[in-house]
Parts: C-alpha cells; structure tokens; sequence
C-alpha cells in the first residue's frame, strides 16, 4: 500500500513540475487545461477522485516522513477541500471555474513558481522520507 500512495505523490509531483513548465513555455496550455476543469461531470468527479487519492496518499505516508506535519496538513486539506467540493454540484464548480480562472491566468508566472516549488518539495520528501 505504501508503493502505491509513494507512486501517487510521485505522480502529483511530477503534475505539479510539468505544469510549472508549461506556465512559462507554452501558457496557452496552461489556459486551455485550467479553463476546462469541472467540463463535465465527468472532469468534476475525476478531479475529487485525484485530489482524494493524493490526499489519502500523503496521509498513509506522513508517519514514516521526515516531514510528516507538512504531509499531514497538506493531505487534510485536500481531504476536507474535497469533501466539501462534492458537496457542490458540478455546474456551480464550472461556472466558478469559468469565472476565477481568467482572473487567476493574470498570475500565471507566480503560479508556475509555486508549482515547481510544490513539485520539487514533494520529491524532496519522498527522497527523503523512511517510507
């Protein structure tokens, strides 16, 4: 189970690498990707499922981390997030979707540093954690 919930972490680092790249290399990318989430209901149930995953996921292996608070938090936060985003029908999280995001694109550069941070951070921790 601990193989499983690393590769996820690993996963989502990675994510969050490849998307701080394309924030600087291909934006448009970034603009098309955010603007799509919550499409569908489909997209709206596939992102609670991922962020449950990962949350779940930074959970089982805080314990064993050398950054186990930061862990704990982080997946406690994508575990309450979620929950209470499922308890949003998906239409509302696609109009609000279609409403911040072009605000947030005015940030994009900053939002592709913090992205690269989160990924690296995340590496670091399970390069370094006893799991």
């Amino acid at each position: 189970m601990l193989v499983v919930a690393k590769s996820i972490v690993v996963l989502a680092a990675c994510f969050f690498l490849l998307f701080g790249v394309l924030a600087f290399v291909r934006p448009a990318r970034i603009h098309g990707f955010l603007l799509g989430f919550a499409g569908s209901a489909l997209k709206h149930f596939a992102e609670l499922l991922v962020r449950l995953l990962v949350g779940a996921s930074l959970l089982l292996l805080a314990p064993d981390s050398a950054h186990a608070s930061v862990l704990s938090v982080f997946g406690w936060l994508l575990i309450i997030t979620t929950a209470l985003m499922a308890l949003i029908p998906w239409r509302v999280h696609h109009r609000f979707t279609q409403s911040a995001v072009p605000k947030a694109l005015q940030f994009l550069p900053l939002m592709g540093l913090v992205s690269l941070a989160i990924g690296a951070c995340l590496l670091w921790a399970m390069v370094t954690g006893a799991s």
